[in-house]
């Protein structure tokens, strides 16, 4: 049975293992993004922030004597890429990118809320003010995506429909 400090730093690993992939994959999807430029401009913002929270975890992990895990990073630079892969060959890549960057933003939530809760629970106060401070980096980056999905989407059907115009990304 593992103590409470010992799933808190294995979430810790797990939270920067998917800041890991997260990188990964706003990397490609800023590089291959060509026809909408407020989508490709806020992709480049929050792939900084994604920088900073990859930092900010890896202090966190090596407070409590930890290094993050290597398995673990290689695990999510490997799915990052399986999905800018399995995301090229999509007609509506970026309709499409945009709903699995909105999925992904709500499993980063998800992560950071159940990190807050375990840092409080095991009282360690800056690992909680950390994700405090990261989660609502990721909150504003799912609710962007989502209010700017619908005009996305317009978007890509009207260049879509036009002749002679690219619309996939």
């Amino acid at each position: 049975m593992a103590d409470m400090r010992e799933n808190l730093l294995d979430w810790l690993r797990d939270a920067h293992a998917m800041e890991q992939q997260a990188e990964q994959m706003l990397k490609a999807q800023a590089s291959r993004i060509e026809h909408y430029p407020v989508v490709k401009q806020r992709i480049e913002e929050h792939l900084q922030e994604t920088l900073g929270q990859q930092e900010l975890l890896r202090q966190c992990i090596e407070r409590h004597g930890g290094k993050p895990s290597v398995m673990k990073d290689m695990m999510g630079k490997v799915a990052a890429f399986g999905q800018a892969a399995g995301g090229m060959v999509n007609s509506d890549e970026i309709v499409k990118g945009a709903m699995a960057s909105y999925v992904f933003e709500n499993l980063e939530i998800a992560m950071y809320t159940a990190l807050i809760a375990a840092a409080e629970t095991a009282g360690d106060e800056e690992t909680k003010r950390v994700c405090e401070q990261i989660l609502p980096q990721e909150q504003a980056m799912a609710k962007w995506v989502l209010e700017h999905l619908p005009q996305l989407t317009e978007e890509f059907l009207v260049r879509d429909a036009t002749p002679d115009v690219e619309a996939k990304r």
